[in-house]
């Protein structure tokens, strides 16, 4: 075993199998300090990875009987196995694939250290038929608002795709701090993040006492593009812990709201949107 830190509550453990027909569970039980019902959870939360002959891959199943040559890495994080996001909610299931509302807190992807936390893992434990799910965008984790996984590697595909080639259209809703009322709309905002093209479009604003609703298209999709691009415009997203004044504790007010395109699988137009509360 290689253990990168005695720290039990956030650490990374590499066990080299060196014996056929012994599981899993018992190799990690044997070359950590943890008890095997937290394993057990660790694992079924995607924080252990099994590297062998076939490639590396998620482990979920605690008897998973292991050869020797085989490798078994855990990554554990105490705060991460004790996350817990808000539900998210199906909107619509169209077989090959699915939109959600996202809550804030939940990720789009999954990171070595679990996911557990993420949408597309939620899908899988939660649809009927249980299918694989694939995301095939982002939506910041303190974002919230509609998603698409895709259930087929096919599907994830031409989804990826349809995206890239700007054939979805996406709008999202953002309260900002200040009164935005000096742009003629629709307004372009076209700043470059780390040098590349970025390109936002306000067509929208509502007066909310000292706050402004603001409904925005994004022609890119940078990280954090509408977060930047209104920070930088002077009017940051209230409860915006990155580029905000700092003064909210309130929760990122940015709303994934609306989804337009054509069906892949039935070419009819399909249009989804969430009444911001």
């Amino acid at each position: 075993m290689t253990q990168s830190s005695t720290n039990t509550e956030h650490f990374e453990s590499h066990i080299t199998i060196s014996s056929d027909n012994t599981t899993a569970l018992d190799y990690l039980a044997a070359d950590t300090s943890l008890s095997k019902q937290i394993l057990k959870k660790a694992m079924a939360n995607g924080a252990v990875w099994l590297e062998s002959a076939i490639g590396v891959q998620r482990l979920r199943r605690a008897k998973k009987v292991l050869s020797t040559g085989d490798t078994l890495h855990l990554y554990y994080d105490e705060s991460i196995q004790h996350s817990a996001p808000e539900d998210a909610i199906l909107i619509a299931d169209e077989a090959e694939y699915s939109i959600w509302n996202k809550p804030y807190g939940m990720y789009s992807q999954g990171s070595r250290w679990g996911d557990h936390c993420t949408l597309y893992r939620y899908a899988e434990k939660h649809l009927q038929p249980q299918r694989p799910a694939f995301p095939v965008h982002r939506l910041d984790r303190a974002a919230s608002g509609l998603m698409i996984l895709a259930h087929t590697k096919t599907m994830a595909a031409t989804l990826s795709a349809m995206f890239q080639d700007r054939n979805i259209q996406k709008q999202y809703r953002a309260v900002v701090e200040g009164v935005l009322d000096n742009i003629s709309l629709p307004y372009v905002i076209a700043n470059s993040i780390e040098n590349k093209p970025a390109i936002s479009k306000i067509i929208a604003l509502q007066q909310q006492g000292n706050a402004t609703m603001v409904t925005i298209e994004i022609e890119t999709g940078r990280k954090h593009q509408i977060r930047k691009h209104l920070s930088e415009l002077g009017y940051a997203i209230v409860g915006d812990r990155l580029y905000g004044s700092g003064k909210s504790q309130e929760n990122l007010q940015l709303q994934s709201n609306y989804l337009r395109f054509n069906c892949p699988l039935t070419g009819k137009t399909k249009e989804y949107s969430l009444d911001r509360t």
